[in-house]
């Protein structure tokens, strides 16, 4: 599409949004920003990975749907010819460092984003070069931010703490609250301030709609308190209307008992124990306002988001 013409369409339609990752991972967080700028009016270009039956609800959303591969430079550029704003997201890959790089170049040298909203992770703000405690995953995010700023693009980086329909607090957690009205989860006296994907898509699309003067900022997202174990527990025993108990599970046994059964790929296994670990450790001990400030909206509590999504606890 000549420049000019995509200039004058901007301007008169405005602005084009691609959004990565739309047929899932990190939360779903991809498919909530493309049903809160469809319902805005907005145009919007969903890049997922397979045309499979996650697919035609985006299309029935009105959303332009294209099929690629963030690591195959041609996919990219293609994705991203005449696109203003970006989303890039994408689910826990060995392959997310070199996704970004791709991303970065086609951007520089075919596209014209006035920004590009990266999903990120708390974590990224307690890391060092040399520091080793964090998942490969982790890792690459740490590493992925550092490109996009070299790159020069106008970035904003988001930095959710862990999601509450992570499987550690949704199916890795329903038997034994099924069975035994307890919360076994392996944190110790640890403390975490989870955060629902709505509120995360909700402050993704907030700076995609008004990019302006948040170019270059950090936004780490959070729910709206930090609970140990009992705390937990609380908010389960009032999103299921029944008593629940908090206890600790040792992290070794967890993993082997847990975990492991379920046959995940190795780099997604590594990430999820990591992530329990460091729970344990109190690296998720935070909580912020960002997601009121960004949106003018608290983030849902645990107890809110159970209500919201009992399918998960059934």
């Amino acid at each position: 599409m000549p420049t000019v013409y995509r200039d004058w369409l901007s301007v008169v339609t405005g602005p084009l949004y691609l959004v990565t990752g739309a047929g899932g991972g990190a939360g779903g967080v991809s498919r909530l920003v493309i049903e809160q700028l469809r319902q805005r009016g907005e145009r919007v270009r969903a890049l997922v990975h397979h045309d499979d039956e996650r697919a035609d609800p985006l299309r029935d959303l009105g959303a332009e749907v294209v099929v690629g591969d963030l690591t195959d430079p041609q996919n990219v550029v293609d994705a991203i010819n005449g696109v203003d704003r970006m989303f890039f997201s994408m689910g826990v890959s060995p392959d997310y460092l070199e996704a970004t790089v791709v991303v970065c170049d086609a951007a520089l040298k075919y596209g014209r984003q006035e920004v590009i909203v990266n999903m990120s992770q708390m974590t990224v703000s307690q890391m060092t070069l040399t520091s080793t405690e964090e998942s490969h995953q982790q890792r690459l995010h740490f590493l992925a931010e550092h490109v996009l700023n070299w790159s020069g693009l106008p970035v904003v980086h988001i930095r959710p703490t862990t999601f509450l329909g992570n499987p550690l607090f949704t199916w890795l957690a329903v038997p034994t609250l099924r069975e035994k009205n307890v919360l076994a989860l392996p944190f110790g006296a640890g403390r975490t301030s989870p955060i629902a994907a709505t509120d995360v898509a909700r402050a993704v699309t907030a700076v995609l709609v008004d990019p302006a003067d948040r170019i270059g900022a950090v936004y780490e997202l959070t729910g709206p308190e930090s609970l140990d174990i009992d705390g937990l527990a609380a908010e389960y025993a009032r999103g299921l209307h029944r008593p629940i108990t908090g206890t600790d599970i040792a992290h070794d046994t967890w993993v082997k008992e847990v975990l492991a059964p379920l046959g995940l790929p190795a780099h997604v296994q590594q990430h999820i124990a990591t992530m329990a670990r460091l729970h344990r450790e109190g690296r998720y001990d935070r909580a912020t306002d960002d997601v009121e400030k960004l949106t003018g909206k608290t983030a849902l509590t645990v107890e809110q988001y159970i209500i919201e999504h009992p399918e998960l606890f059934s």
